[in-house]
């Protein structure tokens, strides 16, 4: 059976979840792998893993008990080896590595933050801050809603002032919360924010940055901002060198 990784640690750190439940129905019980001076956290993969969300928040769960103790590298969702032994092979081949990373996480979680625009405050600003777009509109207005190229005009005006201020408001969400946090890393576009973005942040530093956050959004309200963490620091682990210990571990990575 396949060995599941949830994450990376030094080996005998202290708060490896011994004979807690992992993934799985029923939970795999998680135990340690240890090769060199590392650990990896694993328990057996069960048939036909998907990411359900009772396996997504297990996978999580470990990786937030292990990480109360000290460092840990999390290892995404479905991170798979063929057996224990392949582990062991990738922990001391690529020890340098997981070590130096382990040390730049040390006391670190990740934040992330996502926003968009409250549409009806968004269109307020927009129209006050664009004088060109108020005069067409009460032009259109005075016109009886204008014909269709006009209330078509007016529409591309807008549309173009709002993704203006998307850009513009994505970038001070990301410039104001840097200074906060001692990394950055932004996430894949998807449709419907105007920013997604994981940020690194000591845990004893970690008001300073949720108060940044509560000064964005009460300095913008037309900006609707979502705050997801403390999380283990996924979006901050370097994949490393590209080889693996051996040619059959395809699936798993640090």
């Amino acid at each position: 059976m396949s060995t599941y990784i949830y994450g990376i640690a030094h080996r005998g750190h202290s708060g490896l979840p011994e004979g807690m439940g992992g993934i799985g129905d029923p939970a795999r019980t998680v135990r340690i792998v240890t090769g060199g001076d590392l650990a990896a956290i694993v328990s057996e993969a069960p048939d036909g893993l998907r990411p359900k969300r009772n396996d997504l928040l297990a996978h999580q769960n470990v990786l937030s008990e292990a990480g109360s103790g000290g460092p840990v590298l999390p290892m995404r969702f479905g991170s798979l080896a063929p057996d224990d032994k392949t582990v062991e092979a990738v922990l001391e081949e690529r020890a340098e590595h997981y070590k130096e990373r382990l040390a730049a996480l040390e006391g670190k979680v990740e934040y992330n933050v996502k926003a968009t625009h409250n549409e009806e405050a968004v269109l307020h600003r927009v129209m006050a801050e664009n004088p060109e777009i108020r005069s067409l509109a009460e032009a259109n207005r005075q016109a009886g809603g204008g014909s269709y190229e006009q209330r078509l005009q007016l529409g591309e005006m807008v549309v173009a002032a709002v993704q203006a201020r998307e850009a513009e408001d994505a970038t001070l969400l990301q410039r104001t919360l840097e200074p906060a946090a001692d990394a950055v890393s932004a996430g894949p576009e998807s449709t419907g924010w105007l920013a997604n973005v994981s940020f690194l942040v000591r845990r004893d530093t970690a008001e300073q940055f949720l108060t940044a956050v509560e000064t964005v959004r009460a300095e913008n309200p037309h900006l609707d901002v979502r705050i997801n963490g403390p999380l283990p620091p996924y979006s901050f682990v370097d994949p490393g060198p590209a080889e693996h210990a051996t040619s059959s571990v395809p699936e798993w990575s640090a």
